[in-house]
């Protein structure tokens, strides 16, 4: 094993070098014959033939903190801790990059601990639910297993206490920021769009605040999954639910009627209504729980505005390839917020 190079004279440890580390066959105990390394905003993730091995970045935001090891040690474990919810057997631990005194770097052994890695069992890619939609082999059961999968961890999530209004403001705050980076005019989206959505939504929260509240009161607002998008569901005879959002747990608490109108949109983004439709049949079934059209649609509509901040997020990473992308994507989701507007609309 070579040392690891190019790093700092006190002794740490780059980024590159460990990317360069993890790229390597020959890095893992398992000496698999290829590695497919995927980079995000936040971390690399490595995938063997067996395994994925994720790697946070030291980064810091509004919303999370990675700059120290020891964050990022505790945010594997978290990562690990949280997903077992719904993933039992996929998230196997956390393990060190360690590097011993020659610079020689490895996953087992003796040595310094450098960093930390989450460590879990790789899915078939065909059996995750937006490969399965994109090839058309999506069947009514396969979305009635996850459906109960989730209307069951609802229902044993913990229920979390804050007020009504506490709930209604958290909404009107988040309306606003989504609104003011989309009306920025270097993104080019389309303004009288931008306008009728945001306006929309606000004034159900001003004209029909208790579809909000009422979803506090009845116990509702719980430790959710946060990240509920069809890539990270495994469909079969026993489906497993990965990718949760672990480093910001307001980020996770959350109706899960908010939480299944964000799948049913990114369901229909592509081309798949009927996941959503199905979805909330049987959590109906299973719950009890009737949420009104309206605030269906409200979800629905503050998801897809959020959806596409976050698309237009990139354009302003001198980094980021294919800006066009980033930009038709933004306006799809705010297409979608405008149909589901309409709905909100006296």
């Amino acid at each position: 094993m070579t040392p690891l190079r190019g790093n700092p004279p006190d002794g740490s440890v780059t980024l590159a070098a460990k990317v360069a580390f993890l790229k390597r066959p020959d890095s893992y105990p398992e000496r698999p014959e290829s590695v497919e390394a995927i980079e995000t905003h936040m971390s690399w993730v490595f995938l063997t033939e067996d395994h994925a091995y994720k790697l946070k970045k030291p980064v810091r935001y509004d919303f999370l903190d990675f700059s120290t090891l020891e964050a990022r040690r505790h945010d594997c474990q978290e990562e690990v801790r949280l997903n077992r919810r719904l993933a039992p057997d996929v998230y196997l631990g956390t393990i060190p990059i360690r590097v011993r005194p020659g610079g020689e770097p490895g996953l087992q052994g003796a040595g310094s601990i450098v960093e930390w890695l989450v460590k879990m069992r790789r899915l078939p890619r065909e059996l995750m639910l937006d490969q399965a939609i994109r090839e058309g082999r999506v069947q009514d059961q396969d979305i009635e297993r996850v459906a109960r999968v989730l209307s069951e961890f609802y229902q044993a999530s913990e229920r979390l206490e804050l007020t009504p209004e506490e709930y209604r403001d958290r909404y009107l705050r988040d309306i606003r920021a989504n609104l003011d980076v989309l009306s920025k005019p270097s993104f080019g989206l389309c303004a009288s769009v931008i306008d009728r959505v945001g306006k929309a939504q606000s004034r159900l929260l001003e004209q029909r605040p208790e579809l909000l509240q009422e979803r506090v009161v009845q116990g509702r607002v719980v430790e959710a999954h946060g990240d509920l998008r069809p890539e990270h569901i495994c469909i079969g005879p026993s489906p497993v639910i990965i990718d949760c959002l672990e480093f910001n747990r307001g980020f996770r608490v959350l109706d899960p009627v908010d939480e299944l109108s964000f799948l049913a949109l990114e369901c229909e983004l592509l081309g798949a209504a009927f996941v959503g439709q199905r979805t909330f049949e049987t959590y109906r079934r299973i719950t009890g729980d009737d949420p009104a059209k309206e605030l269906v649609a409200f979800y629905k509509c503050y998801r897809a505005c959020l959806r596409a901040k976050l698309a237009v997020w990139h354009l302003a990473d001198p980094e980021t390839s294919n800006p066009e992308k980033w930009t038709a994507l933004a306006r799809d989701y705010l297409g979608l917020a405008d149909g589901y507007a309409a709905k909100l609309r006296p």
